[in-house]
């Protein structure tokens, strides 16, 4: 049962990484489209990201944990979400304001707040509820 267990796991993972690219390449896309228009990097941020999220919780709900989108899933979808987004405009600012370039100070704020999200967001999907 434990072997069956960690290699749903695994599966899950990769494809959450499957899923949290495509997300992560179309919130990068737009952000740095906006950039390039002159917008508030944190606010560029912002648009990116709710733009990525309404097909990244699609894509996690029916791809990476293989259940159906429901209200209550999409809720604590939600709540993982804004604590991710909080993290994420967190350590975007740390390391804009330590002077890495706002083109790419996304990419190590991705590196930190991703890893974070999708336990979060395996809770959502995974906890049983009673």
């Amino acid at each position: 049962m434990k072997l069956i267990y960690e290699k749903t796991a695994i599966y899950e993972a990769i494809r959450f990484i499957i899923v949290g690219i495509i997300a992560t390449c179309l919130h990068y896309a737009v952000y740095y489209t906006l950039m390039k228009m002159k917008m508030n990097a944190s606010l560029a941020f912002t648009i990116g990201y709710a733009v990525s999220f309404t097909g990244n919780f699609f894509m996690t709900s029916y791809f990476t944990f293989k259940s159906k989108a429901s209200v209550k899933r999409g809720l604590g979808f939600s709540a993982a979400h804004l604590c991710n987004y909080l993290i994420q405009l967190a350590l975007l600012n740390l390391f804009i304001g330590i002077g890495v370039s706002k083109s790419i100070a996304p990419l190590p704020t991705y590196a930190i707040a991703i890893p974070i999200n999708f336990l979060m967001v395996r809770y959502v999907f995974k906890h049983k509820t009673k």
